[in-house]
């Protein structure tokens, strides 16, 4: 589903330059569930970002379904991140002044949905996170543990092809990272193919295979049986 070639990612500070990625070759089959694992600063976090076409790559491609995104334009990317790509960080990026279902809601409206079905399709999501019953809270009035719940809504309401989560479980106690990871064990045995960046071993043990980073480079990739 998602192929990188060659991919090199150089961030510039004045007349500094530190290449992060330093030319990764790597592919992801639908259906899968990727762990990437790594110390502080050895590029996983960057990686995500080149494959989720949250940022753009020096050198190098990444191709979906076969289509290079090289090719496409600022608003194709756009569109295409809205349509098929759903995305959980570990801040929840939610908007502080918009409830639970219109944080969800709203980048279906971007899609161009009616009011009507956005807003069914992010009760739908939101009751299959367990929250039915704090559509209308703001993000100060939920856990945060619920809040990263509201995320992971938002970004499976349109049925994605990929999900990417950078940390999900970061900035949680061990009972919600439990829950969270439950519900990511939950969305994979449906079909959903999920990229996850991650500190903790326990939970990419969840994951088909565990891809490990330094220095800028795939220094491992481990298969797993997952039960």
């Amino acid at each position: 589903m998602i192929e990188v070639k060659k991919l090199v990612k150089t961030f510039k500070n004045g007349s500094v330059e530190t290449r992060v990625l330093k030319g990764i070759d790597f592919a992801v089959s639908d259906g899968e569930f990727i762990a990437i694992m790594g110390r502080s600063g050895a590029g996983k976090s960057t990686f995500l970002y080149q494959m989720s076409l949250l940022d753009e790559p020096t050198s190098g491609d990444v191709l979906v379904d076969g289509h290079s995104t090289r090719e496409m334009t600022d608003a194709e990317e756009v569109i295409f991140r809205l349509q098929k790509f759903g995305y959980v960080f570990q801040d929840y990026a939610l908007l502080p002044d918009l409830t639970a279902i219109e944080n969800v809601a709203l980048p279906l409206l971007m899609q161009n949905l009616i009011s009507i079905e956005a807003y069914k399709k992010a009760d739908d999501a939101l009751t299959k996170m367990g929250l039915g019953h704090r559509l209308y809270n703001l993000p100060s009035q939920l856990s945060g543990g619920e809040q990263q719940r509201v995320s992971i809504a938002r970004a499976i309401a349109h049925n994605p092809k990929v999900l990417f989560a950078d940390e999900p479980t970061a900035n949680l106690d061990n009972e919600s990272s439990a829950l969270i990871m439950d519900i990511f064990k939950r969305l994979h045995k449906e079909g959903q193919t999920i990229i996850m960046v991650t500190h903790e071993i326990q939970y990419a043990k969840r994951a088909d295979r565990v891809v490990k980073f330094d220095d800028g480079k795939i220094i491992s990739i481990e298969q797993q049986t997952i039960e």
